[in-house]
C-alpha cells in the first residue's frame, strides 16, 4: 500500500542554505548542520524514494568521524517515520555503500560523511535509483525537508554485513602475476578495517599505517591530494623499499599513489596509465576527465585510440556522464577514479588501488619506470584561493565578461580553462568549500610563468590577491 502524503508541517524546518552543494550535502556539526537537520533530510530523501519507487529500501552507512553515529541514528529514524525500511550497513568507507546499493538493487542510499573535510565537518551522499543524485535533486531536499511535505508511515530497519562480500570483489580485481610489497595509509580513515581485511589477502608484503579508524585523524589528514598528508607513507616506502604507497581520503573514495622512489603521481597521471590498460581491451573507448587534467591526459588517451572526454569536476557530475556515454573509465585529479569495464561505475579508492597493482605486477616494471615514461608538462598543483561562497561563481562570471571582450580561446563547462600558445590555465569556483581552484600547465618554464601571470590579473581584477 502506498506511503500517504503528510500535510505541510506548521512550523517549517529552517536550514543553513550553505549546506547543499552541487553534489552533496556538507556542513559544521553544530554551527551550520545539525542532527535535527539529517533528520529532515532523511525525511525528504525517503519521501522522494517511496514516490519514485513504492516499497524501495534505502542502504544506510557512516564514517568514523565522531559526529557520524548520532547522524546516522537521525537519517535512519526519518527514513523510518516516512514509511521506507532501512538497511543498516554499518561503519565503513562510502564505496562499501556504493557496494551494497548496488548488489541488494537499493531504491536509494545515503553516505554520512564529512570525506575531506575537517574532523568537525560532516555530512551526506547519496544514490538515487542506481544512479547519482545532485544539482536540482539536491536542492528539492532543502524544499520537500523545509515544508515538511513528507510521506508517512512505519518503515522496519535491518542490520546487514557486506564486507565479507565487499572484499571477496576487491580481492578478486587484482589481476597481477606476482606479489607487490606496498604500504597503506587510510588516515584513520572510514576505510582502515576494509584495507586491513584486503591486504590479509592480497600476495605480498604489506605495510598498513593508521588503520584504526579515529575521527579525531591523530596522524595527518586524510586527504592523499595534499602532499604533506603522504610524509608518512613517502617516508615508510622509501625506508623500507616498497613498491608503491597507497593514500585513501576520510570515506575512501579517493586514491592517493606514491612510487618506489617516493614520487607522487597524481590523478591526471594515474589515469594515463589506467588508460592505457582500458583501451587494450576496449579500443576506441570514451574515456572522461575532468577540467583540472593535463592536456597530455587527453593527448595520451587520444595517441592510445581513445576518445577523449573533458568534463565537470564532481563525483557525481562524472558518474552521470559515464552513464550517459558509456564510458569505461574516468578520474578526476582529486583522485576519484571510476571503473566501468569490470566494475560498477562509481569512484571506489580501494578498487582503483587493485586496479593499480595488478597493471603494476604484469607490466614487470617498476611504478617509477611508468611514471617517467609518462608525457611532461611543466605545471602547478592545485591553488586554492580563499573566496566566500556568495562571491567565488560571481569572480567566475566576471572573468568570463572579460575574456569574452579580449577574444580569448576558452572552455566553460566548469569555470574557466583558458587555452594560450603558452598552454592552459584554469579557474574554477569549488563547489564544496569557499574557495576558487586555480591550475596552470605550460609546456616550459617560461611559458607556465606567462600563464600564471595572466591568472593573476584576472584574480586581482576581480578583488581576489593571491600571495606572490
Amino acid at each position: 500500500m502506498p506511503n500517504k502524503l503528510a500535510k505541510p508541517a506548521s512550523n517549517p524546518h529552517q536550514f543553513d542554505p550553505s549546506i547543499f552543494r552541487e553534489y552533496d550535502i556538507r556542513g559544521v556539526v553544530g554551527k551550520t548542520l545539525h542532527v535535527a537537520d539529517a533528520y529532515h533530510i532523511a525525511r525528504a530523501f525517503a519521501t522522494k524514494v517511496a514516490v519514485a519507487q513504492p516499497g524501495g529500501f534505502i542502504c544506510v552507512a557512516y564514517d568514523g568521524r565522531l559526529s557520524s553515529p548520532e547522524m546516522k541514528d537521525a537519517v535512519c529514524r526519518g527514513i523510518m517515520d516516512s514509511g521506507v525500511n532501512v538497511i543498516d550497513i554499518g561503519l565503513g568507507p562510502t564505496p562499501m555503500l556504493y557496494f551494497a546499493a548496488y548488489t541488494l538493487k537499493a531504491a536509494g542510499a545515503v553516505m554520512i560523511t564529512g570525506s575531506h573535510n575537517p574532523p568537525d565537518h560532516n555530512g551526506f551522499k547519496f544514490v538515487f535509483q542506481g544512479g547519482p543524485f545532485f544539482g536540482q535533486s539536491i536542492m528539492s531536499l532543502r524544499t520537500i525537508g523545509g515544508h515538511g511535505d513528507f510521506t508517512e508511515g512505519k518503515g522496519e530497519s535491518e542490520r546487514r554485513d557486506v564486507r565479507e562480500a565487499y572484499v571477496d570483489t576487491l580481492v578478486k580485481a587484482y589481476d597481477g602475476v606476482g606479489a607487490l610489497n606496498v604500504a597503506w595509509d587510510a588516515g584513520n580513515g572510514a576505510t582502515g578495517e576494509i584495507m586491513t581485511s584486503l591486504c590479509d589477502r592480497l600476495p605480498g608484503m604489506h605495510a598498513l599505517l593508521n588503520a584504526i579508524i579515529d575521527g579525531t585523524f591523530p596522524a595527518h589528514h586524510p586527504d592523499p591530494t595534499v602532499p604533506e598528508n603522504l610524509v608518512q607513507l613517502i617516508a615508510t616506502v622509501k625506508k623500507t623499499g616498497l613498491d608503491a604507497g597507497i593514500a585513501f581520503d576520510g570515506d575512501g573514495d579517493r586514491v592517493g599513489v606514491i612510487d618506489d622512489e617516493g614520487e607522487i603521481l597524481w590523478g591526471d597521471q594515474l589515469l594515463m596509465l589506467y588508460s592505457a590498460d582500458v583501451l587494450r581491451e576496449i579500443p576506441g573507448a570514451t574515456i572522461i576527465a575532468d577540467v583540472k587534467a593535463s592536456g597530455a591526459l587527453f593527448d595520451e588517451i587520444a595517441q592510445l585510440g581513445g576518445q577523449p572526454l573533458m568534463w565537470k569536476t564532481g563525483h557525481s557530475l562524472i558518474k552521470s556522464k559515464m552513464a550517459e556515454t558509456g564510458a569505461p573509465l574516468a578520474g578526476e585529479m582529486s583522485g576519484h577514479i571510476f571503473f566501468a569495464d569490470k566494475y560498477f561505475g562509481y569512484d571506489d579508492g580501494l578498487y582503483a588501488a587493485v586496479r593499480l597493482l595488478g597493471l603494476l605486477s604484469r607490466s614487470g616494471k617498476r611504478l617509477s619506470d611508468l611514471r617517467k615514461a609518462l608525457p611532461k608538462r611543466v605545471n602547478t598543483p592545485e591553488i586554492r584561493f580563499h573566496c566566500d561562497d556568495e562571491r567565488k561563481f560571481v569572480v567566475i562570471d566576471e572573468v568570463k565578461e572579460r575574456l569574452k571582450k579580449d577574444g580569448a580561446n576558452f572552455i566553460d563547462i566548469d569555470g574557466m580553462r583558458v587555452n594560450t600558445d603558452d598552454g592552459w590555465w584554469l579557474l574554477r569556483a569549488s563547489n564544496t568549500q569557499p574557495v576558487l581552484v586555480a591550475r596552470c600547465e605550460g609546456m616550459d618554464k617560461a611559458g607556465l610563468e606567462r600563464l600564471q601571470s595572466d591568472l593573476r590579473v584576472q584574480l586581482v581584477l576581480s578583488g581576489v590577491y593571491p600571495t606572490p
